[in-house]
């Protein structure tokens, strides 16, 4: 098992280089400032993120000087060392009973309009807008637009890890067994994703028989039956940061419901389209359209209920969404899930699911591998 993309993480000067085109594209929008607290976004412009609970860490990055990192006093101690400090990173630290609202302000100075990232909590973006009496919008369009392309060194990465979940899947018929539950069962891929070399799971569903028509039911008691069904749904995290996700629908022996391996064939067929439909200049939605169009050809259009994909990278769902509605034109460097699906309500459910990347030449690759056939070996 090569763990050389599991492992790798961004260099100093990639992320000196995010940050500068964060910087230009902050300008170019007439905003004078983007605040990112701890999250997602943070890992992908400093290198890493820190919770903070209710306290605010937040990185600054003005259109106009240095960028500097606002960090609670008693968190001090936890970034020496990092990436941060490694860019010659200002730190400017608060004492519990300060505001860090007013630091920031008196930092930034006179501003006339801020951009916050998008999950920031509603109490600190409040405080800062109040702090700072400025505008106050969301940065998610400035960050959204960098993160949505991938570099060849976050392709790396989610090939990586992609694999990783790829030899999970190939054993989960040591675990899948008649007499076990759902539960038993999870536990066992869960342990198998660390291993695999994953930091940790971050989602195992196991979904058998009628379970499987729910498709984010993760775990229950329910023993699995000869003849089930199985919806396997699983990923997480790699070292790096750059998430998995993989779903398989596998039946314990012998179909008991005489539809599935019908049902199973026009999600494997709709999957098919979907994937050679997403190409460079193809919309998100075009995607999620093939994918439907093969299923309400069936006649199974009323039980596709959720979106065709989502895009995945140092978040399991994050841009582009494939869904109807979103016309963003797919591009080289973008990744993301196709995984359409049928669920039939009190009988079984069926979802396959691949990450997939367009390439360079604008055509799409499959990140997965694993086999999609319903028959364990």
């Amino acid at each position: 098992m090569t763990t050389d993309g599991l492992l790798r993480t961004a260099s100093v000067d990639e992320l000196t280089a995010r940050q500068q085109m964060l910087r230009a594209r902050a300008a170019r929008s007439g905003v004078d400032a983007v605040v990112i607290s701890t999250g997602a976004d943070m890992r992908y412009l400093l290198g890493r993120s820190q919770g903070s609970h209710e306290r605010l860490t937040a990185l600054v990055v003005p259109t106009k000087g240095s960028a500097f990192l606002i960090v609670p006093e008693l968190e001090r101690p936890g970034w020496e060392g990092s990436s941060a400090e490694s860019m010659g990173l200002e730190m400017s630290t608060w004492p519990d009973g300060d505001s860090p609202y007013r630091l920031l302000a008196a930092r930034l100075g006179p501003i006339a309009e801020l951009a916050v990232d998008d999950v920031m909590p509603v109490r600190h973006a409040h405080e800062i807008r109040t702090a700072v009496d400025c505008r106050v919008e969301p940065a998610g369009e400035l960050i959204g637009g960098m993160r949505v392309v991938k570099t060849d060194e976050e392709i790396t990465a989610l090939t990586a890890v992609a694999a990783a979940i790829d030899r999970v899947h190939r054993r989960v018929h040591e675990w899948l067994r008649p007499g076990r539950t759902e539960r038993q069962v999870g536990a066992d891929i869960a342990a198998a994703i660390v291993a695999e070399g994953h930091q940790r799971p971050d989602f195992v569903i196991v979904g058998s028989g009628p379970n499987g028509a729910s498709p984010h039911l993760e775990q229950t008691d329910r023993v699995i039956g000869a003849g089930d069904p199985v919806v396997v749904d699983i990923g997480g995290p790699a070292p790096s940061g750059y998430f998995s996700d993989s779903t398989r629908t596998y039946c314990v022996g012998s179909p008991g419901d005489p539809e599935f391996a019908t049902v199973h064939d026009i999600v494997r067929t709709a999957q098919q389209k979907a994937f050679e439909t997403a190409r460079a200049g193809v919309s998100a939605a075009a995607v999620d359209q093939a994918a439907r169009t093969v299923i309400e050809q069936a006649g199974y259009g009323p039980y596709f209920i959720t979106r065709t994909g989502h895009g995945i990278g140092l978040e399991v769902h994050e841009e582009p969404y494939i869904v109807r509605g979103d016309d963003r034109l797919l591009s080289p460097g973008m990744a993301f899930s196709i995984e359409p699906g049928i669920y039939l309500p009190g009988r079984f459910g069926v979802r396959i699911e691949d990450i997939v990347l367009i390439g360079a030449d604008g055509s799409p690759v499959r990140l997965n591998h694993s086999p999609t056939r319903w028959e364990l070996p």
